[in-house]
């Protein structure tokens, strides 16, 4: 009898199954793969500070669960999460305008104390994406021109009050995962086009005007002063390149150190005489590539390419219009970040601080990384198991 009955019970494995029965592998390998990347990148960038590479072990620790808990969660519960949410994270904002502080004292209130210290833009990021995924889903089927426009408001509520912070690169975030939404969601190539021609030429006339406009007594009214110091440092570096153009110069000195096979794991000079600010957060893909070079870089990009491709594919199969539209944003609001990132990084785009996905330090990132991902998972899953 006592043979039989433990026969008869479930294995650990029998009762853990259901909760990875479904799980996309090939998105789970990409972000394995990214995962293994950014640890081996901070454990050679934060060598000098050791707590580092400990911290962002736990940092992945924390967004590895917030994933696989996320991810356990039907993607319609999403979706009456997205009316809350947005209102909390809008009212937080609102706070922050009125009594927000500064506790890294460089003039931006963008936190607020509620008892513990936080940053509301950070729920904006995702909760910006659910709102407007959810405002076309009550309009499934032909969204009409109204619906686009009122769309366009809800996104550019958060954006403005993140830009008047000032944090013009979250607001940036926050718009671009909103607007593909919008995008998805059916906007005409027709009102793209003109916004794209009339970009294009302001950064020709931008780059032309350099030298007049980025005179010290030039105001651009529309930027704040370090705005205006950021894109006038990536048209010429070399004008401060002990001061303002320090972080980009440094950053393409690694970067073209490192040439085809790089220079080794833990032998990069640039990194490790500390000449490359910010070596371990935003400007950890200059430290990567000066010990990996094309070759690292090529595989690394490569890494990311899966994923979005992964993403979208997710996005194309999801069965609702809902889960369609968030598949689609979250995809493409990982591929901005790291568009964003190495470009600044670079010498392509403006600094700004925007983490390079899985590599940059940090916990609040990761965990947000992490709960996007889950709710890729989760549309993933729930088309699996619809199907099995």
């Amino acid at each position: 009898m006592i043979l039989q009955s433990s026969f008869g019970q479930p294995t650990l494995w029998q009762r853990m199954r259901p909760w990875f029965s479904g799980f996309d592998p090939l998105l789970l390998l990409a972000m394995l793969a990214l995962a293994g990347i950014g640890l081996t990148a901070m454990y050679s960038a934060g060598f000098d500070n050791g707590s580092r590479f400990m911290l962002q072990s736990r940092n992945m620790v924390l967004a590895g669960t917030v994933f696989f808990l996320v991810s356990q969660v039907p993607p319609q519960r999403f979706m009456a999460l997205a009316v809350p949410l947005y209102t909390v994270g809008m009212v937080l904002l609102v706070l922050t305008a009125l009594f927000g502080i500064d506790p890294t004292h460089k003039g931006a209130r963008r936190w607020l104390n509620v008892g513990i210290v936080i940053q509301p833009s950070e729920i904006l990021k995702i909760a910006t994406p659910l709102m407007v995924a959810w405002w076309f889903q009550r309009r499934e089927g032909h969204p009409r021109t109204s619906d686009i426009l009122h769309a366009f408001i809800l996104v550019l509520m958060p954006f403005l009050l993140v830009a008047k912070q000032p944090d013009l690169g979250t607001g940036i975030l926050i718009f671009s995962a909103g607007f593909f939404v919008i995008f998805f969601a059916g906007l005409s190539w027709k009102a793209i086009l003109p916004v794209a021609v009339l970009g294009i030429a302001a950064i020709v006339a931008i780059v032309l005007a350099g030298p007049t406009i980025c005179e010290p007594d030039v105001d651009w009214q529309v930027l704040h002063t370090y705005q205006k110091n950021r894109v006038c440092t990536l048209l010429d570096p070399t004008r401060d390149p002990l001061g303002k153009g320090f972080h980009i110069i440094q950053g393409m000195i690694a970067i073209g150190s490192g040439g085809v096979t790089g220079k080794g794991f833990m032998k990069g000079t640039q990194t490790h005489l500390e000449f490359i600010p910010e070596r371990t957060s935003d400007f950890i893909f200059a430290a990567y590539s000066e010990e990996f070079g094309l070759m690292g870089d090529l595989v690394l990009i490569a890494c990311y390419t899966f994923l979005i491709v992964r993403g979208l594919m997710i996005a194309f199969e999801a069965p609702t219009t809902f889960s369609r539209l968030m598949a689609g944003a979250i995809t493409m609001s990982f591929f901005v970040y790291a568009m964003v990132n190495m470009g600044m990084v670079s010498g392509i785009l403006p600094v700004v601080g925007v983490p390079l996905p899985f590599m940059s330090y940090g916990g609040t990132a990761l965990v947000t990384l992490g709960l996007s991902l889950g709710i890729l998972m989760s549309i993933a899953r729930s088309r699996r198991l619809m199907q099995s």
